[in-house]
């Protein structure tokens, strides 16, 4: 009966083209992850221990400022408290109330941050309050008491891109750009005698979509090495020397943001402009890059007649409400169908580059493991004197992993903890 449903489903596999993501890259991977899970991560529980005391100080002190901003004692920790404080106390607006009351959700709070300094204040000490309890407390007692090290659990099958995801602790929510986020990086560790050594795809997804729009600027622009950013303000904004920071700013939220079906209501909410301003910066993008609009419009159609979207290598999402009669799920699944073939490729390519390294790794001998994937970048633990190979395999590996129309880019760096990478 095995064999039946086994030859079944490989005719299956077959005819849907995924015989290579099966075998040359889900397989083999499996293997990897379960040796990267059991190898751990070393990590500094003393620094954890310093980082959760320096955050209780923190949160103690913005908790004093928001109580002084206030006018009154109460728990910010409490959305019922903090709710009476905004919308009676202060007589702030409220939005929609809900059955529990008042939202006073992240949204709500920046909203409200321009009439009064409690919102803000509420904002920063929540964020305080996630990084000591979900990452400085919680990984403390995650590592385990026999190697010291954190072995987190690495899922091939619980996003619909295929992106690899971690649990138990997740590693790949830890804030990139704070400064506390950084903190608990540095309690990330390589043994004595071993350092990191990291590579980041640079602007992945960005060049996934230059080698589907098959857009001429685009991919002059990666061809050529030049900022994309700024070569996308310059189009936007017709300039034909440098681009203000601010010009630049705007082009990266654009170029991010439509890669998630991001329309003018949204955009006139990130740059604080009006939904027309918005809307015309939207137009502007897309007759710069006319490639990319073809694209999109070819995707959405492409998903409308089959019900699914495809990766460059064959992976389908299935997208039932692609044809909902009902307007918002509809719309979802547009941004859906927009998104799934770049970010599930950018996917797809990493988990391939990990597969052909940790050959190469032991082809060669290295005494080197991969021990994190994170977003877009691989992390390995290295013997110092395997450094240099371990670091030219990695690059040549990541940047050798697809063959798009434009570059592949892994920017290396080492260390001896997670955070002098990059």
């Amino acid at each position: 009966a095995s064999r039946r449903a086994s030859l079944a489903m490989k005719a299956d596999i077959d005819a849907h083209r995924l015989g290579f993501l099966l075998h040359e890259v889900e397989i083999p991977l499996a293997g990897l992850l379960g040796r990267m899970e059991r190898k751990g991560v070393l990590v500094d529980r003393e620094a954890l221990s310093i980082l959760s005391r320096s955050l209780g100080d923190d949160l103690r002190t913005v908790e004093k400022q928001i109580i002084e901003a206030a006018g009154v004692a109460f728990n910010p920790a409490s959305p019922k408290q903090l709710a009476e404080v905004l919308f009676v106390k202060l007589g702030l607006p409220a939005g929609k109330k809900k059955a529990s009351g008042f939202s006073t959700d992240v949204k709500v709070l920046e909203e409200l941050a321009t009439l009064s300094p409690v919102p803000a204040l509420v904002l920063e000490y929540r964020s305080l309050a996630k990084l000591k309890g979900t990452y400085a407390d919680a990984l403390h007692d995650l590592v385990d008491q026999r190697d010291g090290r954190i072995h987190t659990s690495f899922n091939q099958t619980v996003t619909a891109t295929g992106r690899l995801s971690s649990s138990d602790p997740n590693l790949q929510n830890i804030p990139i750009r704070t400064d506390a986020g950084r903190k608990i990086r540095h309690a990330f560790r390589a043994p004595d005698g071993r350092r990191f050594v990291s590579a980041d795809y640079s602007q992945i997804e960005l060049r996934v979509l230059a080698h589907f729009a098959d857009d001429q600027y685009l991919a002059d622009a990666f061809r050529a090495g030049r900022d994309i950013h700024s070569e996308t303000a310059r189009r936007i904004f017709k300039v034909s020397g440098d681009v203000t920071s601010e010009q630049r700013r705007v082009a990266k939220i654009v170029n991010f943001g439509l890669l998630y079906g991001m329309g003018p209501f949204r955009l006139s909410g990130d740059l604080k402009i009006s939904q027309k301003e918005a809307k015309q910066i939207i137009d502007d993008y897309f007759s710069a890059f006319p490639g990319i609009k073809s694209f999109m419009a070819a995707a959405v159609a492409t998903t409308r007649e089959t019900g699914y979207s495809t990766t460059m290598f064959g992976r389908r999402r299935g997208i039932a409400d692609i044809n909902s009669p009902n307007h918002q799920l509809r719309t979802a699944a547009e941004r859906i169908a927009l998104n799934m073939p770049v970010q599930g490729t950018a996917a797809d390519i990493i988990k391939i580059a990990m597969v052909r390294l940790d050959r190469r790794l032991r082809a060669e001998g290295l005494r080197a493991d991969i021990v994190l994937q994170v977003h877009d970048e691989l992390v390995l633990e290295v013997d110092e004197a395997d450094i240099a190979a371990a670091k030219r395999a990695l690059v040549e590996e990541m940047e050798a992993a697809a063959s798009l129309s434009v570059p592949l880019v892994a920017e290396p760096g080492t260390g001896i903890w997670w955070d002098e990478l990059h």
